[in-house]
């Protein structure tokens, strides 16, 4: 159902409720996204392909009753751009299926680290591709944290000259998770294209609608048959992935993304913690320095966005007549 539809109304949504109310649905949402990777990764023997179907299709269901609760299910169909939203589909595919593959060869405090390379890639790609101005610090900051990633990654990737077979997989999940991460920033990329005509439910909706469609395209890869434990894995996985999607949705009616933003990193913690009692898997030294670089360099580049809002807002004040 194609119709122009103006921007999103929930942009200019009240902040009444606080900063510590879109802090608190952020951790949630946080905190969702780990049970969903879990639950992913305990699948075990589930092609990626197939994981991304579930993960997908059963995130509709939450989203699809939110939507309508909301009474925003009919709004949520409207695009004036529909090929932009399978575009950000295929993107968010080909970054969710690496991303789930790499799950299935790394320990989950890994992924999770090397996934953080994404936002900072985001400003490499806008700079090289959109010619934006990226200031010496944004670029000192961006280096420091692909330092870090490849901290995580080089005991992974000289694994390759073992010869072992479980070498050979780690350092293949290593580089699946590393294509995840740019993919992402494609993604993230194309969504920034899209929120300038497109509202966010209909971003959302597009994306799992257009996700489960593309995934199987993967089937003649190899599906199986899942299990009843594995079935009632991965239903769960798509159920807390759509309350997840909600959650981060939501948390930014509340307080701005420089605020929000730092409480992503929670996901490391939890992580490490489910990944210890869970998975039995120790966190590398290699792990915990190159993910404390990342973190810091992340967070150093949210700040200074933020202080250069600031900056912005003040000099436009200036300028008002």
């Amino acid at each position: 159902m194609t119709r122009p539809a103006p921007v999103a109304p929930d942009r200019l949504a009240s902040l009444a409720g606080g900063p510590l109310r879109g802090i608190t649905l952020k951790v949630l949402s946080v905190c969702a996204f780990v049970v969903m990777a879990s639950m992913l990764k305990a699948t075990q023997t589930i092609p990626a392909g197939e994981l991304v179907f579930f993960r997908c299709f059963f995130a509709i269901l939450p989203v699809v009753a939110y939507l309508a609760w909301r009474r925003q299910l009919r709004s949520a169909l409207y695009t004036s751009r529909p090929l932009g939203h399978v575009l950000r589909a295929f993107i968010g595919v080909t970054s969710m299926g690496l991303g789930f593959f790499a799950l299935t060869r790394l320990p989950l405090p890994e992924t999770t680290a090397i996934g953080y390379a994404s936002p900072l890639l985001i400003v490499v790609f806008s700079a090289v591709l959109l010619k934006e101005q990226v200031h010496v610090f944004r670029w000192t900051a961006v280096l420091i944290g692909l330092l870090g990633v490849l901290i995580i990654l080089w005991p992974r990737l000289t694994l390759f000259s073992s010869g072992a077979a479980m070498g050979a997989d780690e350092a293949t999940g290593a580089a699946a998770s590393l294509g995840a991460a740019i993919f992402s920033a494609f993604a993230m990329m194309q969504v920034r294209k899209l929120v300038q005509t497109e509202r966010t439910e209909a971003i959302v909706i597009y994306f799992f609608i257009c996700a489960t469609v593309l995934s199987l395209f993967t089937i003649p890869f190899g599906w199986v048959m899942p299990t009843p434990q594995q079935a009632a894995l991965l239903i769960g996985a798509g159920f807390a992935g759509g309350v997840g999607q909600l959650l981060l949705t939501s948390c930014y009616r509340y307080a701005d993304m420089s605020v929000i933003a730092p409480f992503e990193y929670v996901s490391l913690l939890l992580t490490i913690i489910i990944g210890m009692v869970v998975f039995a898997e120790v966190p590398t030294l290699a792990m915990i320095a190159g993910a404390t670089i990342i973190v810091a360099s992340g967070i150093a580049v949210i700040l200074r966005e933020h202080y250069l809002g600031l900056d912005r807002a003040k000099a436009r004040e200036a300028n008002t007549p």
